[in-house]
């Protein structure tokens, strides 16, 4: 399973910085792009909701689960 962090979109949606962004959410700049790359293993509950604040939207407008894909076993 992988949670997949779609940053960019909403960014890019509101034509804003990554700099902008990250001072308004009161994280750093590095910070954010660890969200952006898929490089976290946590996020705090109110970092997300500094960063669904700023951007006006839910917390599934940023993260979103996507399954493994099946292993092949070989066998038929």
């Amino acid at each position: 399973m992988a949670i997949i962090v779609d940053l960019d979109v909403q960014l890019a949606r509101r034509g804003m910085s990554v700099g902008e962004f990250a001072k308004a959410v009161g994280i750093t700049p590095a910070n954010v792009a660890v969200l952006k790359n898929g490089r976290a293993k946590a996020v705090r509950f109110s970092t997300l909701d500094a960063i669904c604040r700023v951007l006006d939207c839910q917390p599934g407008d940023i993260l979103r689960r996507v399954p493994d894909a099946p292993e092949w076993t070989g066998r038929t």
